[in-house]
């Protein structure tokens, strides 16, 4: 795996202390942080290789063994409800040698956390300027975005754009281009809403990933397919993943990973909370648990998991960000559950800031490009405190 592809994430691009902090003070912090990973983290690449990298789940962790190729070929065969059951086995076989925490990781975070209490220890400063990490200092960011798997589904998106309209929210809709018959004009109702047009995958047959030759070809047809959506952002189908395949991809930003998840068919986590860098484009990850794996894997009736794992993510500023589908929306089980935490969401709005996908990953750039401190706020030592690692930022 190519460690160059995370380089660029280091504590200082993502602090964007608004002081000149010597190279070497960085240096030492992050040396002093690295236990907070809890692995055999002996540098910062190494770091950065295993967490964002994925590196602690093995050099194969990509690829897909004997038995799962036999499924992706045999699953159109297969009735819906049977792999459904088959999902459920294969998740509940792996939960218990799961090396995250789930469904919050915080480890990463709190290596960045003491990457900047060593920074104020080693310089003797009390306070040091930072800045925010979300637009007029709110303390998380909010994304909504949604994968239409089957005609089924996009006969019900504009429903669920409904729903979200009438909590004041506005999502991504990302489109297979290829498994069904795409409504262009839905595509341009969206778009005129303030929604957000993506691409997810090519055809949602697993088989993306099966050989680098097979990807590079589907790739070119996906590039073809996010120009002619105008489309910015993609997620692959499954959350199958290489992050280094995925370089080939004109995309200019990616939701295929998340922080912790052990119920995908790639189970795993980079265990950030924030978006970051993969190479050319930035990754997205999501941060709160499937609506399918919420409600049909560990069979929760309502959204509290979701707002738990939302109260953890205030902690740390992070970016609260679901993906729902439609196709599973339209049961009302589901939809029960989706609309009473848009409504819970709705009640706290003016603590995060609500975005789509493209203007989030448009603010996290500026963020990182920024040469001015128009926007730094104070940070004082006492607020990195082992155990107290809530940021009041002001913008």
């Amino acid at each position: 795996m190519n460690k160059n592809l995370y380089t660029t994430n280091t504590p200082q691009s993502f602090w964007q202390v608004q002081e000149d902090i010597p190279p070497e003070a960085w240096e030492d912090a992050i040396n002093q942080a690295l236990p907070k990973l809890g692995m055999d983290a002996i540098d910062l690449a190494s770091a950065l290789h295993l967490s964002l990298g994925e590196g602690q789940f093995g050099p194969h962790h990509w690829q897909f063994s004997f038995a799962k190729r036999v499924y992706y070929q045999l699953k159109p065969l297969l009735p819906r409800r049977l792999t459904s059951v088959m999902r459920k086995v294969y998740s509940g076989s792996i939960e218990a040698d799961f090396a995250l925490e789930w469904p919050a990781e915080a480890r990463y975070a709190q290596f960045l956390w003491e990457c900047l209490r060593q920074v104020l220890l080693i310089t003797g400063k009390d306070t040091l300027p930072f800045r925010s990490f979300w637009p007029e200092a709110k303390q998380a960011g909010f994304i909504l975005t949604h994968d239409i798997e089957t005609a089924e589904g996009q006969s019900f998106v504009s429903k669920v754009a409904d729903l979200e309209q009438q909590y004041g929210f506005a999502a991504s809709f990302n489109f297979i281009p290829e498994r069904y018959s795409v409504d262009k004009a839905l595509m341009a109702e969206l778009s005129e809403r303030g929604f957000e047009i993506g691409v997810h995958g090519l055809h949602h047959d697993g088989k993306l990933f099966f050989s680098q030759k097979e990807f590079n070809r589907r790739a070119e047809k996906i590039n073809q397919y996010l120009k002619e959506f105008n489309a910015r952002g993609f997620r692959t189908p499954l959350t199958h993943r290489n992050p280094q395949w995925m370089q080939s991809l004109k995309m200019d930003y990616d939701l295929s990973f998340f922080d912790s998840d052990p119920y995908e068919p790639i189970a795993g986590g980079t265990m950030s909370l924030w978006p970051f860098q993969i190479g050319h484009f930035l990754e997205l990850p999501y941060t709160l648990p499937q609506d399918y794996t919420l409600i049909n894997v560990i069979r929760a009736s309502g959204p509290q998991l979701w707002l738990d794992k939302v109260d953890f993510l205030y902690q740390f500023n992070g970016m609260i960000l679901l993906n729902t589908h439609p196709d599973y929306l339209k049961d009302p089980v589901n939809w029960q559950v989706y609309e009473n935490f848009l409504k819970e969401m709705q009640t706290g709005r003016e603590t995060f800031w609500h975005a789509l996908p493209c203007e989030a990953a448009d603010w996290w750039r500026s963020r990182q490009a920024a040469s001015t401190a128009s926007s730094a706020a104070p940070l004082s030592l006492a607020s990195l405190k082992e155990g107290q690692l809530h940021i009041e930022a002001q913008s």
